[in-house]
C-alpha cells in the first residue's frame, strides 16, 4: 500500500472518531510527505481533502492548506480523474470560505454537488453541503444555508458517522436560533455536546459553549451568557490559543462586556438626572456607590477593550480581514459609548472599508448603523456651525438608508431591525423631527424583534419609542386617530400605539405598580410588563 493511501486511512479514521491529538500528530509527523504531494501522487487529491478537513477541525489554518493546494496548478488540472478533480475544487471552496469568500466558495461547492450526483458518494456530499451552508450562513442567507445543513447532517447519518453528525447540528441550531426557535437550538446543541464529549474535538465543544452564549445574550441574559463565553475561551485555549474561534470568542465576550457597562452607565445617569427616588422606590446610590458603579464601567470597558486587542492579533495572524472589521467595528461602538466620536468615526469607517473589500454586506450594514450613529450625535451636541449640523444629519440619513438596503440584501432580521431603529434614530433627530418616518421605522423594528428577545436591540428599541413620544406629542396622535387620520397602519398597530401612550400613565398613577395595572384594566401583568417595556418605562419588576 502507497505511503499516501496509508496516511489517508489514518486520517480518514481518525476524523471520523473526532480523535483531534491523535490526527494531529499524524500531520506533524507527515508534514515533510505532504509538502511533497503532487497530481503526479496517487490518491493525492483526495489526501489533500482530508488535510482541508482537518484544518476544519482545528489543524493549523487556510494558508497550511493553500501552500500545500499549490502545487496542484490549474494545467495539470485536464489530467485528473473526475474524483481527484471534485476533490480540489472543494480543497479550493473551503479555502475561500475560510478567509470569508462565500460567493466563490458556493459556486465551487454548487459544481461538485452537481457533477457528485452521478457518482454517488454520500460523505463527498456531506462535507460539501456542510460548507456550503456555512458560506450561505456567512452571506446572511439562512434559508438556503439552513436547507444545505438539514441535507449535510441527513447525509451523514445515512454515513452513519454520529459525530460528524453532531458537528453539523451546532451549524443546524444556530439557524434554528435565526429563525426564532431557541429551545429546540439549545437542544440540538445538548445533544451534539452528548456525542462529542467523549472526543477531544475541542473546536466543536468551544462552538456548543459558543453558541449558548449568544442565545442566552439575546435573551438580555447577559452574565449567563458571559459565563458561555468564557468557557468557550478555556476550551479554545487548551486547543490553539491562537486558533481563529478563540478570537470569534473574544469578541462575543467584548459585546457582552460593552452591554453589562452601558447598563451600568444608564444607573449613573439615572441617578445623576432624577436625584433622590420616589418614596417607595429604591434610593439612589450615594456618593460611595456611584463611584463604585463608575469604577465598575471603567473596568467592564477596559476589559473589553483588552478582548478585542487580543482578538485582533489572532485575526492578523490567520490574515482574517473579516475578524478584524468586527473588532474595529466593536472598537467603534466603544468609542462612541464613552463620547469619543472622532476615534469612533476612524473605526466605523475602516469597519466599512473591509466589509466592501471582503464584499460582506452585514459588515458594511453594521458599519452604516454605527456611522448614522455617530452623525445623529454630531446632530444632538450642536457640533459646528448650522450648515454642520445639516451636514451631519444628511450623512446619518445616507449612512441609515444604505444600511436598510443592505440589510434587505440579507436573511438577517435582527440586522433589518437594527437598520430600522437606526433609520427611525435619524428621523427623529434634532435636525429632520420627521416623526411620522420614524413611528413606522419602530413599528417595522417592532414586528422583526422576536418576542423572547430581551437585549440592547430592544432597549434601542424603547428609546426611539420614548423619543418618539416625548417629541412628538400625545395630543397629535389623538387628534389625527379622532379625525380618521391613520395613514396605513392597522387597527392593531392603532391599539398598540395607543396602549402605549395610556398604560405608563395608569401605571404611574397606580403607584408603578404592575399588579395594580393588571387590575384595573382587566389585562394580565405579561402584557402591562411587554407594553411598559416597549413604551420606554423605565419600570420595577412588581
Amino acid at each position: 500500500m502507497p505511503a499516501s493511501t496509508r496516511l489517508a486511512e489514518e486520517l480518514r479514521q481518525t476524523l471520523r472518531l473526532r480523535r483531534i491529538a491523535q490526527g494531529a500528530a499524524i500531520l506533524d509527523d507527515a508534514e515533510a510527505d505532504l509538502a511533497k504531494l503532487g497530481p503526479e501522487i496517487p490518491g493525492a487529491a483526495s489526501l489533500l481533502l482530508l488535510v482541508a478537513q482537518w484544518v476544519d477541525a482545528g489543524y493549523r489554518d487556510h494558508r497550511f492548506l493553500e501552500s500545500l493546494l499549490q502545487r496542484f496548478p490549474p494545467l495539470c488540472r485536464k489530467t485528473l480523474s473526475i474524483d481527484d478533480y471534485l476533490c480540489l475544487r472543494m480543497v479550493e471552496a473551503f479555502c475561500a470560505l475560510a478567509v470569508g469568500n462565500a460567493d466563490p466558495a458556493i459556486e465551487a461547492l454548487d459544481f461538485v454537488l452537481k457533477t457528485e450526483r452521478d457518482l454517488c458518494d454520500e460523505a463527498l456530499a456531506a462535507v460539501a453541503h456542510f460548507w456550503k451552508g456555512r458560506a450561505h450562513r456567512k452571506k446572511g442567507e439562512y434559508a438556503a444555508a439552513l436547507e444545505d445543513i438539514v441535507r449535510a447532517r441527513e447525509l451523514a447519518q445515512d454515513c452513519a458517522d454520529d459525530r460528524f453528525t453532531a458537528v453539523i447540528q451546532i451549524q443546524e441550531s444556530w439557524l434554528l436560533f435565526q429563525k426564532g426557535a431557541p429551545r429546540d437550538a439549545l437542544r440540538l446543541l445538548a445533544h451534539a455536546e452528548a456525542v462529542l464529549n467523549s472526543t477531544d474535538h475541542w473546536v466543536a465543544l468551544g462552538n456548543i459553549e459558543s453558541a449558548r452564549g449568544r442565545i442566552v445574550r439575546r435573551a438580555g441574559e447577559y452574565h449567563k451568557a458571559l459565563e458561555h463565553f468564557a468557557r468557550a475561551i478555556d476550551i479554545y485555549a487548551r486547543g490553539a490559543p491562537q486558533h481563529r474561534n478563540m478570537a470569534r470568542a473574544l469578541v462575543n465576550a467584548a459585546y457582552v462586556r460593552r452591554l453589562l457597562a452601558l447598563q451600568i452607565r444608564k444607573r449613573i445617569d439615572s441617578a445623576a438626572r432624577f436625584g433622590k427616588a420616589r418614596a417607595g422606590d429604591r434610593a439612589r446610590p450615594s456618593p460611595a456607590g456611584r463611584e463604585t458603579l463608575r469604577a465598575h464601567y471603567q473596568q467592564l470597558s477596559q476589559e473589553a477593550i483588552l478582548d478585542l486587542q487580543r482578538a485582533r492579533e489572532i485575526y492578523s495572524l490567520h490574515a482574517l480581514a473579516d475578524g478584524i472589521g468586527n473588532v474595529v467595528l466593536n472598537l467603534g461602538y466603544l468609542h462612541l459609548d464613552r463620547g469619543d466620536i472622532d476615534h469612533a468615526t476612524v473605526e466605523a469607517t475602516e469597519a466599512h472599508r473591509i466589509g466592501v473589500e471582503q464584499n460582506d454586506q452585514i459588515l458594511m450594514a453594521r458599519a452604516r448603523i454605527l456611522e448614522a450613529a455617530i452623525e445623529n450625535a454630531h446632530v444632538e451636541e450642536q457640533t459646528g456651525e448650522d450648515v454642520d449640523v445639516a451636514v451631519h444629519a444628511d450623512h446619518a440619513r445616507q449612512y441609515s438608508e444604505e444600511a436598510l438596503a443592505l440589510a434587505h440584501h440579507t436573511q438577517n432580521r435582527r440586522l433589518l431591525a437594527a437598520a430600522s431603529i437606526a433609520r427611525g434614530m435619524t428621523a427623529a433627530n434634532d435636525f429632520f423631527q420627521e416623526w411620522e418616518l420614524a413611528r413606522h421605522c419602530a413599528s417595522e423594528a417592532t414586528e422583526l424583534i422576536g418576542p423572547g428577545e430581551h437585549d440592547h436591540l430592544v432597549e434601542d428599541l424603547t428609546a426611539l419609542k420614548a423619543r418618539i413620544v416625548q417629541s412628538s406629542g400625545i395630543n397629535d396622535a389623538l387628534r389625527a386617530w379622532s379625525e380618521g387620520m391613520v395613514g396605513d397602519k392597522t387597527f392593531q398597530q392603532i391599539t398598540e400605539e395607543f396602549a402605549e401612550i395610556v398604560i405608563p400613565k395608569v401605571w404611574i398613577r397606580a403607584d408603578r405598580k404592575i399588579s395594580r395595572v393588571a387590575a384595573r384594566l382587566s389585562m394580565s401583568p405579561k402584557k402591562v410588563r411587554r407594553i411598559l417595556r416597549n413604551a420606554g418605562s423605565a419600570m420595577p419588576d412588581r
